[in-house]
Formats: structure tokens, sequence, C-alpha cells
């Protein structure tokens, strides 16, 4: 083995070992040795990253077996390393990202009783997901994906004495399994058609059954790819929170700021995205798919943000940012532009990952009080704070010369030079989401950092003109009327230092647009069908990231950006009374969006109430009237019934036995005449 090969074994595995040190023996090495030894193994994964993305810029790529886990026939199940530019990318992101997130855990946990299970918790999660996007066969790949889903479970219920978090981990696990189910289904018929689950056989072998079908309804032939690739992307979906099933990202708000931030930013949530860049080779092959792919992420883009709008907790706007965001995602999958999906992947992860660690700081000053309504005005307790969270929400809400700008700007693009059926409506949704996006995003700025101290006193309306709520976490109450005031205060450097790391690429990430779009930066990792290039045409038309920004002035998402921000700016700083008065006046529109489509309300009826229903059926019906009724009880009183009218023969007179005797002999004689005619 190669020092690079061990290099690659030393990225997951460090924080593999600093989990189990801390998970396992966390009550012998207390407090502080769980995030010395998390942290330190988050370290040695984080440098080793950086060699390995250096390695393979210098143009070494890897593709190896590690272990061979089982053989059957001709079949190998292996665990494997794709190291290519692709998965170099993502672990360099995880890595640095999950790194920042267990510095700031420090801080942020730091009076919690769970300090050594969490940081055991956010390593085994950063090892899952390591795995995921190391892998080099679908075997590894479906690992990977199941155990940031199970490491998810845990922390999303990190604090399990709250009945919110136990119902929002138990959501987020089954919403994703029926994703899993249908991402099971996509590597079971690879598995069965192409006779190997590792990567680079499938993709070799591709176009020789591009043309193949398949009957899943007698009579009626489908594409095997388009299946294979709806199938595959139903799992993304799950993952990446798409509609219809983004219904468990908001609710994962219950888990602890800093796993909101790994989860939502650089992980759990953009392994779908990267598994369908990985799987480039089978979706260019399939247009079908790469229309389903497209619709999903409009819808998901534009009416996520629009859902945004009128959330109160800092943290579900940002969620709802987030399934936005991994709706431009897909957007830019389905349209054939992969690398742009991926560039965004990346800007979005640091912007991200900042706007949530920086909730995480607020929340830290307010004594965990969440609601907007009841902040205001901490832009001079927080500097910061503040300023790192200003420059992650323009880069979200794209400003020219910000890393969001140029992800954000060429999806936009690659959406309107598409041809694939559906890039029309994405091009529209993508878009309008621009001014959305500029409008919640400084909504949460203006509401949270400026305007009046709304923490201090407690009035019947809030500034916003909506009913105050008793008793916030920021005030002490005597029950006299009066409170004593806790001054917000800026928070410590462990939490002010991961913000301002992670800010610097959010700011200067997107300037790498020109190699990484129209440069081959990806090269052979991802595939992309000629009549699909719209990077190509879009490349044409790029003379660098400064003139790109200039010209973005001229554009009609940049004028919706701003826009955006000057609609929040008068409606929560200049008349805060309108927001109240256009509440009312939205009406039905508003009840939609607060209820968030009653997407939860409808699958809490049709799918649990339907369980409860099903499994009453089979109680009532099944158990206790088939089962015990029928089966149990309804022998035992045939039995007593058969015995009753036996026992009337049994008398003990000789007459009665005589009698049973001729009727015996009678139907004895009956039968053979009856045979005999």
């Amino acid at each position: 083995m190669t020092t690079m090969q061990q290099l690659y074994l030393v990225v997951p595995l460090a924080p593999l070992v600093g989990a189990v040190l801390s998970g396992l023996f966390g009550w012998a090495i207390g407090r502080r040795g769980a995030h010395i030894v998390t942290i330190l193994g988050m370290i040695i994964c984080t440098a080793a990253a950086g060699v390995v993305f250096y390695d393979v810029l210098q143009g070494n790529v890897y593709n190896g077996t590690v272990y061979t886990w089982l053989t059957s026939g001709n079949t190998n199940f292996e665990i494997g390393f794709l190291i290519d530019r692709l998965s170099a990318t993502m672990m360099v992101v995880v890595s640095f990202v999950s790194l920042m997130v267990h510095v700031y855990t420090i801080g942020y946990m730091a009076d919690d009783p769970g300090y050594q299970r969490f940081f055991s918790y956010i390593s085994l999660f950063t090892f899952s997901m390591l795995m995921l996007v190391m892998s080099n066969n679908f075997l590894q790949l479906f690992f990977g994906w199941e155990a940031v889903g199970l490491v998810s479970y845990l922390l999303i219920g990190f604090w399990y004495t709250r009945p919110t978090a136990i119902y929002a981990n138990l959501k987020a696990f089954l919403v994703n399994r029926v994703g899993d189910f249908g991402f099971l289904l996509g590597i079971a018929l690879v598995l069965m058609y192409f006779g190997t689950l590792d990567y680079a056989s499938v993709f070799a072998n591709a176009k020789t059954i591009a043309g193949n079908t398949i009957e899943i309804i007698p009579g009626s032939a489908w594409s095997l790819m388009t299946v294979i690739c709806i199938l595959l992307f139903i799992g993304a979906m799950g993952k990446s929170a798409q509609f219809p099933l983004h219904v468990w990202l908001p609710d994962s708000m219950e888990g602890p700021t800093p796993i909101s931030a790994l989860i939502h930013a650089a992980t759990m949530v953009t392994a779908g995205i990267f598994m369908v860049a990985r799987m480039s080779p089978l979706f260019e092959l399939s247009e079908t798919a790469l229309s389903v792919v497209i619709v999903i992420g409009a819808i998901t883009t534009f009416f996520m943000a629009l859902v945004a709008i009128v959330q109160n907790d800092i943290k579900r706007v940002i969620a709802y940012s987030t399934l936005s965001q991994l709706g431009y995602m897909t957007v830019a999958l389905g349209v054939s532009a992969y690398a742009a999906g991926m560039f965004h992947l990346v800007t979005h992860a640091f912007f991200k990952a900042v706007l949530f660690l920086g909730a995480g700081s607020v929340i830290i000053a307010m004594h965990h009080e969440q609601d907007m309504r009841r902040m205001g005005g901490l832009r001079k307790y927080m500097p910061v704070t503040y300023g790192t969270m200003m420059i992650a929400a323009l880069a979200s809400a794209g400003i020219p010369g910000l890393s969001g700008f140029y992800s954000k700007e060429s999806i936009i693009e690659a959406a309107r030079v598409s041809t694939v059926a559906g890039a029309g409506f994405a091009y529209f949704c993508v878009t309008a989401t621009v001014f959305v996006t500029a409008l919640y995003t400084f909504r949460m700025m203006f509401m949270t950092f400026h305007g009046a101290e709304r923490f201090r006193a407690h009035a019947p309306n809030d500034a916003h003109g909506e009913q105050g709520v008793q008793g916030t976490q920021a005030l002490t109450g005597h029950g006299d009327g009066t409170y004593d005031t806790h001054e917000p205060h800026e928070s410590p450097a462990v939490v002010t230092g991961p913000l301002i790391l992670l800010a610097i690429p959010s700011i200067v990430a997107g300037w790498f647009i020109g190699p990484v779009l129209f440069g081959g930066y990806f090269g052979n990792t991802i595939v992309v069908a000629p009549e699909h290039d719209v990077l190509a045409t879009i490349g044409r038309e790029f003379h660098g990231p400064f003139a790109m920004a200039v010209h973005s002035l001229m554009t009609l998402p940049f004028w919706l950006a701003a826009a955006g921000i000057a609609t929040a700016f008068y409606l929560y700083l200049m008349r805060p009374d309108l927001p109240a008065v256009l509440k009312k006046k939205a009406g039905v529109l508003y009840i939609v969006l607060d209820r968030k489509y009653g997407f939860d309300e409808l699958y809490s009826w049709l799918f649990a109430g339907g369980a409860r229903l099903l499994g009453k059926g089979f109680w009532k019906v099944g158990d206790v009237g088939i089962i015990d009724g029928l089966f149990v009880n309804g022998s035992a009183r045939a039995i007593g019934w058969f015995a009753t009218v036996v026992r009337r023969f049994q008398s003990g007179y000789i007459y009665h036995y005589a009698f049973t005797m001729i009727i015996g002999v009678l139907l004895l004689l009956t039968l053979i005449v009856l045979q005999r005619l």
C-alpha cells in the first residue's frame, strides 16, 4: 500500500477513532478529553483531505478496492475508494466544515450534560459522509447513505427528553426510508442488469443497455435506464429533502444548532446532489429522468422559499432557505449543468454554515430564544456575529462578487439555455426565487440585528403588529410586571472563530468559477452529452468573474435581489406596521404558507392515520375476528356444540342405542342403493 493509499484511509478513519474514543470512553477522558480527541481527529482528517486534494489536482486519480466483504458467484461486494476531483472536492468541504462545527460545539454545548456523546455523534456523522463520497461502488455508497441517516436520527433527537425532538427524528427517519426504498430498488436493478456494483464497470457498460426496456406493468414497456435513474433520484429526494419528501428537514431544527449546520450545509442533504452528479453517465442516457429532476428541483426551489417568508423561528427560516437552495442544485443537475450544481453545493456549504452557526451565536446571546419577534437591535452587541452573517446573507441573496452570486447565476443561465423538457418552468422558478430569497434572508437580518430592541420588554403586540408572547427567556420576570434584563453579548472565540473562517470562503470561493465551470475542472468525472452541454454555451460569453459581476448589474436576477432587500428594508425597518396588514390581506395565502401547504397534515392523515386504520383493521378483523373469533374460540364453540349433541345419545338406555343403530343401518343401506342406481 502506497503512502497516498494510506492517506486515503486516514481521512475517514481519523474521525471514526475520535467518535469511538469519545463515545465509549467519554466517561473516562471527560469533557475536555472528548473534544480534544474528536477535534484532533478532524484536524488530521482535514489536513489529509487537503493533501489528497492537492495530489488529485496534480492529475493523480485512484480507483481501488480496500476490502472484499463478500463474494457471491462472479459478483464481489467490496469496500473501495474512488479518489478523483469530484470526491476530493467533497472531502475537503466536508472535513473543513465539520472541523469548524467541532470547534464551535465547544462553546455552544458547553453546559450540556451530553457533551461527550454529542462529539461522538458528529465525528461518526463525518465518518459516514466521507465513506459515502469516497466510495467506488454502490454497496459502499449505500452503507454511507444509511449511516448518515442513522446518525442524523441520533443527532436530531439528541435532546431525547423533548417530545418534539423525538417526533422530529422519527419523522426524518421514516421519510428517508421512503426515499431509501426507491434508492435500494435502483441499486438492485443495477446489480440485476449490469452484474456488478462497481461504478467504473457500470458506467462503461451503460450505453450498451441504454436501449433495454423493462415491464413494470405487464404490457407496458419502460426504458430501463429511465427507471434506474428515477429510482436512484427518489433516494436523492429523501436525503436532499426535495418535494414531496422535504417535510423532515424543517423539523430537524429540534436538534442542537451545530448539527443543524453540519446536516444542512455540507453533509447529509448534499449527499443526494453528489450522488446524482456521480451518476451523470447514467442520467445523461435518459432525458425523461432529467426532466423529472428539473421539475422536482424547480418546485422545491420556489415553493419552499415562499414558506420561509412567514417563519419567525430564526433556525426555521434558514432551514427553508436550505430547501430552496437544494432545489437550485437539483435544477442544475436536471439541465446537465452538474458542475454548476456541485459549485453551488460548495459555495452554499460555506455561507449556509455561517448562517446556521451565526444563528446559534444569536441563540446563545438570547438565552436560547429563537423567535425573531423577540430580538432586534443586536448589531451593536454582537458585531462579529452580525458582520459574518451579513456576508453570508449577501452571498445567499446572490449579490455580485460573493460566492453565492456566481454559482446561483450560473444555474439560472443554465436553465435559460437548456432545451430539456421542464427547463422553461425551472427558469421561471429559479429567477423568481431570487427576489424571495433576498426578501426572507434580509427579513431575518433586519428583525434580528436592526430596529427596536424587543428583548428588553414585553408588549401586548410586538413591533410587527402581531400578538406578543409572554415571558421571553431574555427576561427574568418577577410576576409584578417588572423584569431583570440580561444584556446580550458577543459569543466567545470558539464560536466566532469558525464564523470568521467560514465567512472567508463565502466571499472568495465564487471567484474560482472559471476553471470549475468552464475550464474542465471535473474532467471525465462528470459526463455530459453534447446536446445537453449548457455550460459550454454559457462559457462562450464568460469573460472572467469580474466581468460577470459587472454585467450582472444589467440583468434581471440582480434587480430582483435588490428589490427583495429593499422590500425587506421597507417592511421591517421603515414601516414595521405593514407586515401585520399584509398578513390580514393575504388571508388564505398566508394560512397556506404558514401551514407549509398542509403536507404535514396530509401525511399525518394519509400515512400515519392510514397505518393506524390498517393496524386497527388487522386487530379487529384479523386478530379478534378471524384468529380469536373463528379459529380459537370458534373451534372451541364448534366442538362444544358437537359434544352437546352427541351427549344426548349417551343416555344409558338400551332402546336409545338400538334406535341409533337402526338409524345408522338405514343410512348405510340408503347410500348403497344410491350408488347402485
